[in-house]
């Protein structure tokens, strides 16, 4: 950043000392282009403009500093872009370890890989190759084409696979009609019975 004095004409090398009555002289002596004569704000160093715009003696810019702009805040982060049809492999590798009720090491332990890998692929930072896909399949208990899926297809197959069981498709049909409060008596039950406690009533 630099000070901006009047500007001179004057047609002598800055390099050569000039003292004050030769200088007054030789600018009404000889004609010349105007100079702009700038002051170096770091090491006050007056001089004309460089074709750099830089200082000779400590090369810092001559520039007015601009000032800066701060990106605007987001209040709402923008929503990722969906890839549409493509492979969503990080979804269904959360989702899947989810359902599975296991955490990013579990899941990485029983691959044999470190678990900041399991976090790049669910964030999509990592692409799995083939054999991986194959042993994240594995891992999960799935067929490899459950993880290159898209999620709405994979949900419709799970629930077209639970609809084959008898006693499950009789529940679905009136499940359809119960309330939030009712769903969650009921599935609390049912996870009761699965974890083989028995609720006694009087």
């Amino acid at each position: 950043m630099a000070t901006m004095m009047a500007p001179l004409a004057v047609s002598t090398p800055l390099d050569v000392p000039v003292s004050q009555p030769q200088m007054e002289s030789q600018l009404q002596a000889v004609p010349s282009t105007e100079r702009e004569v700038l002051r170096c704000e770091s090491c006050k160093l007056v001089q004309f403009r460089t074709s750099s715009d830089s200082c000779r003696r400590c090369k810092k810019s001559l520039l007015p500093e601009q000032p800066k702009v701060e990106a605007a805040i987001a209040l709402v982060p923008e929503p990722a872009p969906r890839a549409e049809g493509g492979l969503q492999v990080a979804t269904a590798v959360r989702d899947l370890r989810h359902v599975r009720n296991l955490s990013q090491r579990q899941l990485a332990a029983r691959m044999g890989v470190p678990r900041t890998y399991i976090s790049k692929i669910e964030n999509g930072k990592a692409m799995p190759t083939l054999s991986s896909l194959d042993r994240l399949a594995r891992a999960l208990q799935v067929d490899i084409s459950a993880l290159l899926r898209d999620a709405p297809t994979r949900h419709q197959d799970e629930t077209a696979v639970l609809m084959t069981d008898p006693f499950l498709a009789e529940i679905a049909k009136y499940a359809a009609h119960l309330n939030s409060t009712q769903k969650s008596i009921f599935l609390n039950h049912v996870r009761e019975l699965a974890q083989g406690r028995v609720r006694r009533t009087a």
